[in-house]
């Protein structure tokens, strides 16, 4: 008896932690993609001709701090799964 409730317990506390890190890594993704983005127009401001380099190194790093989110969501989404 006592280990059932203690199961369920340890069920409901990952799947807190794992909505909690999920949370986490979609701000962290939002924070990071927003530098991003307002650090490539204040280059573009102070340099025009290098604007489609800029805008392109945007593209991509926005693209794998994208890709490091979606990552961490997943394991979140497994890790709460599993219990």
């Amino acid at each position: 008896m006592f280990s059932n409730v203690l199961l369920e317990l340890v069920g409901n506390i990952s799947s807190l932690g794992a909505g909690v890190g999920a949370g986490l890594a979609v701000m962290g993704a939002g924070m990071g993609i927003g530098r991003i983005g307002g650090s490539a127009m204040e280059g573009m401001a102070r340099q025009p001709e290098a604007a489609g380099q800029i805008q392109t190194a945007m593209l991509i790093a926005a693209a794998l701090v994208e890709g490091a989110a979606l990552f961490a969501i997943a394991v979140c989404f497994l890790i709460a799964g599993n219990v």
